[in-house]
């Protein structure tokens, strides 16, 4: 477990640093491959595709096309899927909306609401209104909420070592 949140802390260190050099999306894309390692879903074991869906941030959906599309993440194979409509979000394990879209949060949560669904967004306030992650800046700082609720009710488990590093709500 030590080497577990070591690891995590690297990480995520290695991100504050580079934050300073590389655009957003890049930086979210590195965050958001680091969540996944640390949140188990309960179909893991099942065959098929681990989908990643995005919508609002075209920066990103290439970026995540680019880096994980097609690689393994266990038994299943990482899919990024651009999301045209909210939907669409609930055949996804993970949904991004970037916050040129925020308005489309409450279409999102319906369409995700009671499936394991890792909701990610990046607008405020929109961590207390029920998104899984939501990214912040605190102090110049990229940080990241976590709604406990929300993961809970959406069947998924998260380490313990990925909340120390959240703001937990």
């Amino acid at each position: 477990m030590k080497k577990l949140s070591l690891s995590l802390f690297v990480v995520l260190s290695y991100m504050a640093v580079a934050q300073q050099e590389k655009p957003i999306y890049e930086i979210h894309a590195q965050m958001m491959f680091n969540f996944v390692k640390y949140i188990q879903w309960p179909n893991e074991t099942e065959p098929g595709d681990f989908v990643v869906g995005v919508m609002g941030d075209d920066d990103l959906l290439r970026t995540l096309e680019g880096w994980y599309s097609g690689k393994s993440k266990g038994a299943k194979k990482y899919v990024i899927k651009k999301l045209n409509s909210a939907d669409e979000a609930g055949t996804c394990s993970v949904v991004y909306l970037g916050k040129s879209k925020n308005k489309e949060f409450d279409n999102i949560k319906t369409a995700s609401a009671g499936k394991p669904i890792l909701t990610i967004t990046d607008s405020f306030n929109l961590g207390q209104k029920g998104s899984c992650i939501n990214f912040k800046v605190i102090d110049g700082k990229l940080k990241f909420e976590l709604n406990q609720a929300t993961i809970t009710s959406s069947s998924l488990k998260v380490s313990s070592a990925l909340s120390s590093m959240a703001i937990v709500i």
